[in-house]
């Protein structure tokens, strides 16, 4: 790896004490102009522009340099943008309704505010030394640290010097200092954020010397950072996503169950495995086929591109028998093509290969063989590689899992169109998922691409990357660091993040950590056990037991549909994470930052993972702003206490927040047969909370921009209690390219102690035993219902 060339420096310590910045620095003239306020120095020149009232984007651009306007990240247009600049003898302000940039003369310094509350100041802002160009600021000393991407260190990242290197670490358990997404992106406990918009390699270093300081390094680029800020943690995550984009909403059968392996070796192997998910009732939507389907080993046939002939005689066939049984399958690719491979001429003859500086393609060994790579920054190579892609698409695959993408091995020295690797190592996936998804904008534009990576940067998710956490070790260990690294990296927009559901490395057939791993992946963004071929992921091969107990906890997952891809479906237009930490229930609580073992799952579910072997009860935190109630009891926990609690082999514990409708259908084999026409609407009625509110979306879950083409359906439930009566509406509203389809409801109100004495209008039934009241409620065209209960 080259050497290390820039360095952001960020100096912890408090605003009002601090020393000035770099004091060789001189203020010299600054003007307003095209959006943005330039500030002249003796040295260079700042770019200080506003691209909503929450956010602000810094550049420097030292003498003698040009200014790189193009982000790999950045897709926020600012769009009369208000702003003021004011000045007198000592400042300069800009100022949005909502951050402020104060530009301190003499001696030179900028500082960040919003709504009057200090965020950030640089100290030496832009400095640069034999080795490194430095961007230096001051934090205060009791901030707390997110971000940097995927890794095992705990939520507090602060006192970790993190490489900026997408690479793999096979078989981590507890701790990973470096994995396949690492992310120039920081969260501070003080509700703001800072986005270092650059794509070569380098480092961020999070105070590892403990003096206070946070340090950005890279080979070149660009000297270009974000501030974002915002009043909660669900509002700086949706600025943060309007400016490096929104995940598009992916298909709903990407919500349900996969067969996954490595791998499959034959199409009678795969066919054989979804008629037995059928034969056991166990629900499936999806089959992924690794790396069999083009070769019959691993090594020597990677590139080429083709189903292996002997062991997938007719697999235009098989996909269509698959689709017919409600199953899509997806088929991984690599970015490597060796040069054993069928399609190692065409490539060279093509010239769509990264070269050596002789302009020859560069061929280097890795694990499966001699080996080239496609350049997808250069035209000829992104078109070529979509073509294969398209032609499948047409065989009738129904997504892409993209593997080994950090790249795996990517020699420094390999030149790309747009640079050498280290420029553009780290956005390789992102590049990678942005061409699959653009070709499918082109081509395909009436499906809704599913696009697995393994590696990816800041702003992946706007191109519909589903990211998944790497080789993670198949035990206890590496269950244990799973929760946090999928809630650190929904926070960083790619909300989609999840594991291999019972792990991936080793040999492990311990059924315990195989049950609870899966019982987790229910309240996970997407449900895909996965292994090596010497451990069946499939529930269908495993013990009679464990197989019981998987497909409990699959079946939950088909109920809980409606309620998921409405979480999908905020996460699409909000930004918001499905998986929340506990600090977005309650934001003042220092302690739950360092919380990663129970979290949310939207807004309304509390669930707490068995991550170790043998325990018979946890300790959870009740976050204090809500009552809870058990998911499978009913049993009431106020909020605000920890408190123990017993476990169940047949699920881990999971608790609904007072006052939440949770909609849920009856199980199905697979999304085919997904639909409302009849649903369960479950409402946790807690007497202290006088109103609440959700919602429900629903489109056919296929077609791209369906809420923008006002194809889509959203219902509302609303709830009040007051002077002992309750009342709940529901509403229906359709975009007029929806057609609506009548529904049967049967409303499910828990936590109810007595039998109303009537509810006028309706029907019900109360079962004394579990305190539920159940009532009837059909909607035969788009208007509301209103319920009033007599309690």
């Amino acid at each position: 790896m080259r050497k290390i060339s820039i360095v952001v420096l960020l100096i912890v310590g408090c605003f009002f004490t601090v020393k000035a910045q770099n004091l060789e620095r001189k203020f010299i003239s600054f003007e307003k102009k095209d959006g943005l306020l330039e500030i002249k120095t003796n040295d260079g020149v700042y770019l200080i522009k506003p691209y909503a009232a929450e956010i602000v984007e810094t550049s420097f651009i030292p003498k003698g340099e040009v200014f790189n306007p193009n982000s790999h990240a950045v897709v926020l247009k600012p769009t009369n943008i208000h702003f003021s600049v004011s000045e007198n003898e000592e400042l300069i302000k800009l100022s949005t309704s909502g951050l402020t940039v104060t530009v301190t003369k003499s001696p030179f310094q900028i500082s960040y505010s919003y709504k009057n509350k200090f965020l950030i100041s640089e100290r030496k802002g832009y400095i640069k030394n034999e080795e490194n160009e430095v961007l230096d600021f001051n934090l205060t000393t009791e901030e707390i640290i997110l971000g940097g991407g995927a890794r095992a260190l705990g939520m507090n990242r602060r006192g970790n010097k993190l490489q900026l290197y997408n690479r793999a670490h096979y078989g981590y358990e507890t701790h990973s200092e470096l994995m396949n997404f690492t992310i120039p992106l920081v969260y501070s406990s003080n509700l703001y954020a800072i986005h270092f918009d650059n794509a070569p390699i380098g480092y961020l270093d999070l105070d590892s010397k403990k003096d206070n300081s946070l340090q950005y390094e890279t080979i070149s680029g660009r000297k270009t950072y974000q501030v974002v800020a915002s009043d909660s943690w669900k509002g700086l995550i949706n600025q943060y996503t309007n400016l490096t984009g929104k995940q598009p909403l992916i298909p709903r059968w990407a919500l349900g169950n996969f067969s996954s392996r490595f791998g499959y070796h034959s199409q009678k192997e795969t066919i054989h495995t979804i008629d037995k998910f059928i034969e056991e009732e166990i629900p499936v939507d999806a089959v992924i086929l690794d790396l069999y389907w083009f070769g019959k080993g691993m090594k020597g046939t990677m590139g080429n591109f083709e189903f292996e002939k002997d062991s997938f005689p007719n697999p235009k066939k098989m996909i269509a028998d698959l689709k017919a049984k409600g199953v899509k399958t997806i088929l991984i690719s690599e970015p490597f093509i060796l040069t054993t491979s069928k399609k190692w001429d065409e490539a060279v003859e093509k010239d769509i290969l990264g070269e050596t500086k002789e302009g020859k393609p560069y061929k280097y060994d890795f694990y499966f063989g001699n080996t080239g790579i496609v350049d997808i920054f250069k035209p000829e190579g992104k078109q070529w590689f979509w073509n294969i892609y398209k032609n499948f698409n047409n065989y009738g695959v129904a997504g892409w899992w993209g593997d080994l993408g950090e790249p795996e091995v990517h020699p420094s020295d390999l030149l790309h169109a747009t640079g050498t690797a280290d420029e553009v190592h780290n956005i390789y996936g992102h590049n990678w998922a942005k061409l699959v998804f653009e070709g499918y904008q082109k081509d395909f534009p009436t499906q809704r691409p599913f696009i697995l990576m393994r590696a990816g940067y800041s702003g992946s998710q706007h191109y519909g990357l589903i990211p998944w956490s790497g080789d993670v070790s198949r035990s206890w260990g590496g269950l244990q660091s799973q929760p946090e690294i999928a809630l650190q990296m929904g926070m960083q927009g790619l909300a989609y993040m999840h594991s291999d559901l019972g792990g991936f490395a080793g040999a492990n057939l311990d059924d315990e950590l195989y049950v609870r791993w899966l019982q987790y992946g229910v309240f996970q963004p997407i449900y895909r056990p996965h292994a090596q071929e010497d451990v069946p992921s499939e529930p269908i091969f495993r013990a009679q037991k464990p197989k019981e107990l998987a497909k409990k906890a699959i079946e939950l997952r088909y109920q809980l549909l409606p309620y998921n891809y409405t979480l999908a479906f905020e996460n699409n237009q909000e930004g918001t994470p499905l998986m929340r930490p506990l600090f977005f229930e309650e934001s003042a609580n220092s302690k739950l930052f360092l919380n990663d073992k129970t979290y949310l799952w939207g807004a309304n579910f509390l669930v707490s993972p068995v991550v170790k072997a043998g325990l018979k009860e946890q300790e959870i935190y009740f976050p204090s702003n809500s009552n809870w109630f058990d998911f499978y009891t009913n049993e009431k926990v106020e909020g605000g206490q920890t408190k123990s609690i017993p476990l169940k082999e047949a699920y881990i514990p999971t608790y609904v927040k007072g006052g939440s409708f949770i909609p849920m259908v009856q199980t199905i084999q697979n999304t085919t047969n997904y639909n409302l026409n009849s649903f369960d609407l479950h409402f946790y009625f807690d007497e202290t909370v006088k109103e609440s509110e959700d919602m429900l979306y629903n489109d056919n879950g296929e077609t791209p921009n369906a809420f923008e083409k006002e194809m889509y359906e959203i219902m509302t439930f609303e709830s009040e209690y007051k002077n002992n009566r309750l009342c709940i509406e529901i509403e229906s509203e359709l975009g007029k390219n929806y057609l609506f389809s009548s529904k049967e409801i049967n409303l499910i109100i828990h936590n109810i102690s007595k039998k109303p004495k009537k509810i006028k209008g309706y029907s019900f039934t109360w079962d004394e035993k579990s305190n539920t009241l159940t009532i009837k409620v059909s909607l035969n065209k788009a208007t509301s219902k209103n319920l009033k209960i007599k309690l």
